[in-house]
């Protein structure tokens, strides 16, 4: 089983959850692999570089398009007048998903986030169908973001397996109420991070290990 790792929005923390994943399965002998559908801010933004460099192997991480401007994929690739085919995107993540053993697709920004062709984010997680991992961040405002996303996927019939409040340390009243508020909004179990943007490829195995159970784990 493999498992798709969703943000509420860009820059919550997904890459080095991603990593986190993929590397806490390579140390349990799994051929674990990071899949980032679409990378666009390149260089210098590269997740799938984060992934191999926290796995410290070049195979764990896989990226199938490329574009410079740091925008939403499908704007990125309008500003390049550049193709950019939904079903190449699709057939490649069920491509890489097959050979992966799991793979862990990172998304793209949020869920309705424009991908390609007039399909958003959104659209390819549920065509891939696999269990959603989404990442907040944890101070105010993560409950409307979190909670909408959550219903979203669900009203799409996917599985979300739990929900991580990024960058949580406590030191304000609604981080430290959000994460049992949430709780009470949603099903899925909710679970805090410490600040992952600032965590550092070597880092990011231990930071995930450290602060989620082994249950969000796939099989």
């Amino acid at each position: 089983m493999s498992l798709f790792v969703l943000g509420t929005g860009t820059d919550v923390g997904k890459t080095v959850i991603t990593a986190g994943l993929v590397g806490w399965l390579r140390d349990r002998g799994r051929d674990a692999v990071g899949i980032k559908p679409v990378q666009t801010g390149y260089p210098p933004d590269d997740d799938v570089g984060f992934v191999t460099e926290a796995t410290n192997s070049e195979d764990a991480g896989v990226c199938l398009r490329y574009l410079e401007p740091a925008l939403a994929p499908a704007v990125a690739a309008d500003v390049e007048d550049t193709d950019l085919s939904y079903n190449e995107i699709l057939q490649g993540c069920r491509h890489k998903l097959k050979a992966a053993n799991p793979g862990v697709v990172e998304g793209i920004g949020g869920l309705r986030v424009p991908l390609a062709e007039e399909m958003e984010v959104i659209d390819l997680a549920a065509d891939l169908g696999l269990p959603m991992f989404v990442v907040a961040r944890s101070g105010l405002g993560t409950l409307n973001h979190s909670a909408l996303t959550v219903e979203a996927l669900e009203r799409r019939g996917l599985d979300v397996w739990g929900v991580v409040l990024n960058d949580y340390a406590g030191e304000t009243l609604a981080e430290r109420t959000n994460t049992n508020v949430l709780e009470s909004m949603i099903d899925p179990p909710v679970y805090t991070m410490p600040a992952l943007d600032l965590v550092t490829p070597d880092e990011a195995v231990t930071a995930v290990r450290e602060n989620l159970p082994s249950s969000v784990l796939p099989e």
